[in-house]
């Protein structure tokens, strides 16, 4: 099945399946730590973590209006739409005080053009209070959508310690049995070519995503960033990282495992290239993506056609 001549459902097809029309993700920066940074959890953050914390791509601004006005600026001469998605990126976007947090989700929603919010945080960082918001935000803005993202990376707890997660499994458990109680999505993000890891370690994490049967999955191909301590261990020569033709592989078998109604919000990553040290053929980013669906449509394998299988054995 193609969606949207892609061979795998796009975030891309599911937003013009549902309002007619594309729909533009806009990065907000909420001004957020982590408590992998502010020394409840740790100091330096995950291995990977760099300065911006994921947040690269975050306009700045004194507040979210002005920050999703910039951010439609910043995409130039684009012929953008009029429907936008406020994307709360940068670090651990629940980890505030609660009444900070509905501020700030609640001047998102009540921009006209936004049709949701998308809130990047981590699965230890969603307690009872942050739980009871976004459900009195669900039942209030009925006609918008709140997603939470969900920074897995992996389900193997070698490479949880290694890349300082800062949790265990069990806890992403927890947190989709809450936020699934009251109705919410749930992204996940999934890194590819953790130090150490193997394809069958990568395609594990994804079975776990299938089995779960989770709304929307990241494919995020790993990154070395400058001043981070995975720089550190690429420079030593401590491991190596995926080849262009090795990443288009295993993301490809990654893409059959989840089942066909999983949304796929990514399957490659943007670095930001000044602080990008490797793989630099990651920039291009056009390249990956006419490689990986010309590769699957080579191969005739779409989405969902391994999850199939797997099911009814």
């Amino acid at each position: 099945m193609l969606w949207n001549d892609k061979p795998y459902h796009s975030l891309d097809y599911e937003m013009k399946n549902q309002y007619g029309e594309k729909v533009y993700r806009l990065a907000v920066n909420a001004g957020m730590t982590c408590p992998n940074r502010d020394g409840t959890l740790g100091i330096g953050g995950c291995i990977f973590c760099g300065d911006g914390g994921s947040g690269d791509f975050a306009a700045c601004g004194e507040s979210v209006h002005e920050q999703l006005e910039r951010g439609k600026t910043f995409m130039g001469g684009k012929n953008i739409g009029r429907l936008f998605i406020a994307y709360f990126q940068a670090f651990t976007n629940t980890y505030a005080p609660v009444e900070r947090l509905e501020t700030l989700y609640r001047e998102a929603l009540d921009e006209e053009n936004v049709v949701g919010i998308s809130i990047a945080t981590r699965p230890d960082c969603l307690g009872d209070n942050v739980i009871s918001l976004l459900a009195r935000l669900k039942a209030e803005y009925t006609d918008k959508f709140i997603w939470i993202e969900l920074g897995l990376q992996t389900v193997n707890e070698a490479s949880a310690l290694l890349i300082r997660r800062g949790y265990k499994l069990d806890v992403f458990d927890k947190a989709v049995f809450s936020l699934r109680n009251i109705g919410i999505s749930i992204i996940a993000h999934v890194i590819l070519g953790l130090p150490f890891e193997t394809r069958d370690d990568m395609l594990a994490t994804c079975k776990y995503l299938a089995d779960m049967h989770i709304d929307g999955v990241k494919l995020q191909l790993l990154h070395v960033l400058k001043n981070t301590a995975l720089a550190e261990m690429y420079d030593s020569g401590r491991f190596k990282l995926l080849d262009f033709d090795g990443y288009i592989d295993i993301v490809i078998s990654c893409l059959e495992m989840l089942p066909p109604d999983t949304v796929i919000h990514r399957v490659t990553g943007d670095g930001a290239r000044r602080m990008l040290i490797a793989p630099l053929w990651s920039t291009d980013k056009r390249r990956v993506l006419n490689t990986l669906h010309g590769e699957m449509k080579r191969r005739q394998t779409y989405q969902g056609i391994a999850y199939a299988v797997h099911s009814h054995m």
